[in-house]
């Protein structure tokens, strides 16, 4: 897979329009972006494409849009944050448009070493369309609006959208900074593992994992399992759950895990204890609940699991603790109130105290580590998509990859 690095030596990017496909899909509190990781990570790619003398041109999706413009869903915001972050010496103009007349006049006012970004790509319905057809009238359209692409959007590497799988045959093309990175980072955890290597998994539903689950059976020597997942877990084991989240008709998959995993010699950790209330807590205020910890086999009928308990956080730190490669991907709990983030907290701690190669596999475990206070750099890597690495452990063809490959 050629990269920027090898494009830079070459000498192709002076003077030329340069497409990056990033991932600056921020969480907004109306116009304010409450976790900026993504377009942090984005940066350096951008800045060493500038400073090679680049005409940049930045283009991302952002939320869900139903492939027609929606103010809630502008990219204004992440254009004036991306501009602080490259600093004052270098503005980014923002196109009102993705492939108008705004982006056409955009992009001819650049200069060697400008940054300009699109506005969403999915205000255009090619952009996610299944039709080949359409997808590739809008990937034309964009093509004409540069020299070379460069994917460094992993995030959405693992969608066949136009500005992800189509563009790139339509351009010369390489792999952004961050996409080598993520990519050597799940090489690590796919290909010559250091081991004992433990998987850590979290979220609400076991159906989101159990792809994930069925791969890393091959692979990992250790599974320690969380978040409203967990209940099914037990469900299976012959606990009753109370009021937990609960996913039957997964049970019996879930079972065929639990015996495969003991007949290959994994070890699946589940937690003993639970911390849950009666009802779910107010996210938006933050008032404080009435939490109940509850063994695993005496939770209450009217109770619902929260968070793994203070017995379970000893149980996984010390199953983490010799452990030389971790990946973990979802949270323990409900992380974003103060009631029932301690769970949560004790595994991102548990990783900064490993000597583990240690990875946190994108989405809410993400903002999980940036929400809770934890140093960024203490972990060995932060990923930006935890679709795509759950997706790319699950063995499957991510199309955005397979297109840089091509």
């Amino acid at each position: 897979m050629k990269t920027i690095d090898d494009l830079i030596a070459e000498g192709h990017v002076a003077g030329k329009r340069v497409f990056v496909r990033a991932d600056l899909n921020v969480p907004l509190d109306g116009e304010r972006i409450t976790d900026d990781g993504r377009i942090r990570a984005a940066v350096p790619t951008i800045t060493k494409l500038a400073e090679a003398g680049a005409k940049v041109i930045v283009a991302s999706h952002l939320g869900r849009p139903k492939g027609e413009p929606d103010p809630k869903f502008s990219l204004a915001p992440v254009a004036a944050r991306l501009g602080e972050l490259l600093g004052a010496d270098r503005q980014v103009a923002f196109a009102a448009d993705t492939v108008g007349d705004s982006a056409r006049t955009t992009v001819e006012k650049l200069g060697d070493g400008q940054v300009a970004l699109l506005e969403n790509l999915r205000f255009n319905a090619g952009e996610t369309s299944k039709d080949d057809t359409e997808r590739g009238a809008f990937a034309d359209r964009l093509a004409a609006l540069a020299d070379i692409y460069v994917g460094d959007g992993f995030g959405a590497v693992h969608r066949k959208h136009a500005s992800v799988y189509d563009l790139p045959a339509r351009l010369p093309h390489a792999a952004g900074g961050l996409i080598a990175t993520e990519v050597g980072v799940l090489k690590k955890l796919t290909e010559d593992v250091a081991r004992p290597y433990a998987v850590v998994l979290g979220g609400s539903k076991v159906s989101d994992k159990l792809g994930v689950i069925d791969h890393l059976l091959e692979k990992a020597d250790r599974i320690l399992v969380g978040g409203g997942m967990l209940f099914t877990f037990l469900k299976a084991q012959g606990y009753e759950v109370g009021a937990s989240l609960l996913q039957e008709d997964q049970i019996p998959v879930v079972k065929e895990y639990l015996e495969r995993a003991k007949a290959k010699g994994v070890e699946f950790v589940l937690p003993v204890d639970v911390i849950g209330d009666t009802a779910f807590p107010d996210l938006k205020t933050k008032a404080p609940a009435s939490p109940v910890t509850a063994a695993v086999d005496a939770i209450p009928a009217d109770v619902l699991g929260l968070d793994i308990g203070p017995e379970s956080r000893k149980l996984f730190a010390a199953k983490l603790a010799d452990a030389a490669t971790v990946f973990w991907n979802g949270p323990m709990g409900v992380f974003e109130h103060p009631d029932f983030a301690e769970g949560t907290r004790a595994v991102a701690q548990a990783l900064i105290d490993s000597p583990a190669f240690t990875v946190v596999g994108g989405g809410d475990s993400a903002a999980a580590v940036r929400i809770l206070g934890f140093d960024e750099n203490a972990f060995g890597h932060i990923s930006t998509g935890g679709g795509a690495s759950l997706e790319y452990l699950e063995g499957k063809t991510l199309p955005g990859l397979a297109a840089l490959e091509g």
